[in-house]
Parts: structure tokens; C-alpha cells; sequence
């Protein structure tokens, strides 16, 4: 099956109407999903696949916003250039992007490395960021076991569903949660033209600690959600980081990995929502 057939099939399982559009974000064009209406949520995918990883959650976040989850550039249908790959570089693709879309501030929603350029982000333009979410992010001191590393560096080497399914079971606590379309996009990006140049070139960058003197600097109403099973980046990390980002709160979810939204979908949703629903936090 080609790639655009697995990402397809994983938008339409997102039961809502979804918009699929492209942008000129600086010199990076931009591929991009849109839900719903309201005050805008940005969601940023993990190092892997692109947009379509958030299949679980547009349309609940569509009943009250307008969704935005962009394929960032190196991943998905978006550009992959050769760059840095690092903190600054996406930061930067981000408010390009925003900028192009005329969006001047929003609601940042970061998965794992996600997370990362999210924080990036939030400590260079805190002016466009509204609520801040980071979910097992990256940037927080964690580094993967030796399996999960081997696995990392072998499926964005060599992609391959054996590959793929190995690297699985340090990103979910039941591999079996995750739609295999979205295992199998994953890998046919990787093998595409550039799929490699975000791992290779980046090199980790991305993900490298941000220091907590940084961390203290953020002034925005922050959520941390964690999978309680996370074999990549574990949860103390998470507790850490909501001891150290002073309006920041860590909500815990069991029989999670590192992709809790796909692990535990309702219990992930609801504390999304619940966060960004809440008016008392403004």
C-alpha cells in the first residue's frame, strides 16, 4: 500500500471532518490536518510518522477547537530539507508556520521530541503561546534504555515492519493499541525520499536537556501527561519537570507507554480537555 493510502486510512478513522492542506512555512512546505472550530490547538507530533499520529484525539479536541497538527518538516508529507534538525531549527519552522497561517498565539500541544520543540517555542516566543500540554516529552533529562535505543536507531536505519514491531513494544505498554496503519506509515516515510535526514542530521539535538534555570522561566499554565509504563522516557522524568516548571501539573496515566493517547485514548482525551476547557486556569 503507498504511504498516502495508510496516512488516508488513519484520517478517516478519525471520525470528524478533516481538512488536509499545505503551506509555504518559510522555505518549508508544510503539510497539515485542520479540525473544528474555536480557539486554536497546535498539536506536534513525536519523531516518527507525522500529523496523522494524533488519530486518536482530533476529533475530541474538534468539539471545542480549531486543530491544527502539522507534519513537521522532516517527517510525513512535509519538506525534508537538509538542517540541523535541532531545538532552534524547528522552533523556527513553528513560528514560520504560524506566522503563514496568520495564527498569533495558540494552545501548544507537544508530544515526546513534540514536546521538546514545544518547550523550545514557549521560551522564545511566550507571547504566542497560550496553555502549554507535554506529553512524555522530550527535553526533560530522559534517555532511552539500550533497547529501546537499539530499536530507534534500527527502524530509522533499516525500516522494515520487523523493525517497527521491535520498536514498538518500548512506545506502547500493548503494541496492539496503535492502529497498524500507522505502524505501517511510519516505516514508509522513513524509507522515503529525506525520511532518514530528521535522525541522521539531528542526531538527537532535538531532544538534548533543556536546563532547568530555562524550565523555571516558563510562566504559562502547563499540563505534563505521562504513561506510567513508559519504556522510552520514564515518569520520573515527568515529575520532575512539574516540581520544576513553576504553574505546571503532571496527571499520571496507567497501562500507558510513551503514546498514552494511543494506549489510553478516553483517559487521555479527558484530561486534554480538561485542561484546555477550564477557564479558571487564565
Amino acid at each position: 500500500m503507498k504511504p498516502t493510502n495508510y496516512r488516508q486510512a488513519l484520517i478517516e478513522r478519525m471520525g470528524t471532518p478533516v481538512l488536509q492542506k499545505t503551506i509555504r512555512a518559510g522555505n518549508v512546505t508544510t503539510a497539515y490536518l485542520e479540525a473544528g472550530e474555536g480557539e486554536v490547538v497546535i498539536c506536534l507530533h513525536g519523531a516518527g510518522a507525522g500529523a496523522v499520529t494524533w488519530y486518536p484525539s482530533i476529533a475530541a479536541l474538534a468539539q471545542d477547537f480549531r486543530v491544527i497538527a502539522p507534519d513537521i518538516v522532516g517527517y510525513g508529507e512535509s519538506d525534508k530539507p537538509d538542517a540541523p534538525y535541532d531545538k532552534p531549527f524547528f522552533s523556527a519552522w513553528l513560528a514560520s508556520f504560524m506566522a503563514a497561517l496568520k495564527i498569533p498565539k495558540a494552545h501548544i500541544v507537544g508530544l515526546s521530541q513534540g514536546g521538546a520543540i514545544a518547550l523550545q517555542f514557549v521560551l522564545e516566543h511566550p507571547e504566542m503561546v497560550d496553555k502549554l500540554v507535554l506529553v512524555d516529552s522530550g527535553a526533560l533529562g530522559a534517555k532511552p534504555t539500550l533497547g529501546a535505543l537499539f530499536g530507534m536507531i534500527w527502524l530509522n536505519s533499516a525500516p522494515s515492519t520487523l523493525a517497527n514491531c521491535f520498536y514498538s513494544r518500548y512506545i506502547l505498554f500493548n503494541p496492539k493499541n496503535r492502529d497498524p496503519n500507522h505502524g505501517h506509515y511510519s516505516v514508509e516515510v522513513i524509507k522515503g525520499i529525506g525520511g532518514k535526514k530528521a535522525f541522521s542530521q539531528g542526531k538527537g539535538a532535538a531532544v538534548t536537556p533543556i536546563p532547568e534555570d530555562s524550565l523555571r522561566q516558563i510562566r504559562h499554565n502547563t499540563l505534563i501527561i505521562w504513561g506510567e509504563e513508559d519504556r522510552l522516557f520514564g515518569l520520573e522524568y515527568g515529575e520532575r519537570a512539574a516540581r520544576i516548571i513553576p504553574h505546571a501539573t503532571l496527571y499520571s496515566i496507567p497501562n500507558a507507554g510513551h503514546l498514552p493517547l494511543m494506549d489510553q485514548p478516553y483517559w487521555f482525551n479527558k484530561a486534554l480537555l480538561g485542561f484546555l476547557t477550564d477557564s479558571s486556569d487564565t
